[in-house]
């Protein structure tokens, strides 16, 4: 986080943000499953004015052999924010933070996964940040766990994910740009909405007790939204699918036309 500046005013006097927002609302949330014919699974995000595409591989062959686990699957995830993604542009490859962020959703899907199912095989989780304006990690996990499902891969259940911050002493859910670089606190979390299992949850800042426990009300209330999103998501995918299919079995069905 940024250091505080004073000039901006983050919550006008009608509780409302500078996008017009309550402090307990998220910006509107888009998924579409199946978007990518070449990948196994696959789901695009627009989440404000985040734009996130996730692509799944596998279960395949880990390469480099070393890597094998030999009772379980290794989940392998490569989060990278594209150089147009950003007003500034971002140089290109892998960075410290991309990294990081790799990592944590690695260690958060590795949580949901059957990996046991599939021994010495390696999963692969590509996430691409076309465009980008704060809450990028949360939204790129949303997206690779609709991607994974997408996949056919067995989970225990979907992952969703949100930030929630702390701008002019107020709790808020699900950051803007200015609000995550100009606010005093960033927490993001990953959770599953059923069981309430917290899989995900990094604090940048600082809140009080009280503000923490507010902070996850908010989180818990917004997963289950999300993960309702998430559904339907899927849902729309295979009615698709199964649309298409029984499509091509009336084909098969008709007569050939005479000549």
């Amino acid at each position: 986080m940024s250091e505080i500046v004073d000039d901006i005013k983050f919550i006008d006097e009608e509780g409302k943000r500078i996008d017009g927002r309550r402090v307990d609302e998220m910006r509107p949330l888009k998924i579409e499953a199946g978007v990518l014919k070449r990948a196994d699974g696959s789901a695009y995000l627009e989440w404000g004015d985040n734009k996130v595409m996730a692509a799944v591989y596998g279960p395949r062959e880990c390469h480099p052999r070393h890597m094998q686990n030999p009772s379980r699957a290794i989940i392998q995830c490569r989060y990278n924010m594209m150089s147009f993604s950003v007003s500034d542009r971002k140089r290109p490859g892998p960075d410290r933070r991309s990294i990081e962020i790799s990592k944590i959703i690695s260690e958060a899907l590795e949580n949901v996964v059957f990996t046991e199912n599939f021994p010495r095989t390696s999963i692969d989780v590509y996430i691409e940040v076309l465009q980008a304006n704060a809450g990028t990690r949360v939204a790129g996990l949303t997206a690779a766990s609709v991607a994974l499902a997408d996949a056919g891969i067995p989970m225990r259940d979907l992952v969703p994910a949100v930030a929630v911050g702390k701008a002019d002493g107020h709790i808020i859910l699900d950051l803007n740009g200015k609000e995550d670089n100009f606010g005093s606190a960033d927490l993001p979390i990953a959770m599953i909405p059923r069981t309430g299992e917290v899989l995900l949850m990094q604090m940048d800042g600082h809140m009080t007790m009280e503000e923490l426990d507010l902070a996850l009300s908010y989180a818990k209330k917004a997963c289950q939204e999300i993960y309702d999103i998430q559904r339907d998501a899927l849902h729309r995918r295979y009615a698709s699918q199964a649309g298409t299919e029984d499509d091509n079995d009336d084909d098969d069905d008709l007569p050939d036309e005479e000549a």
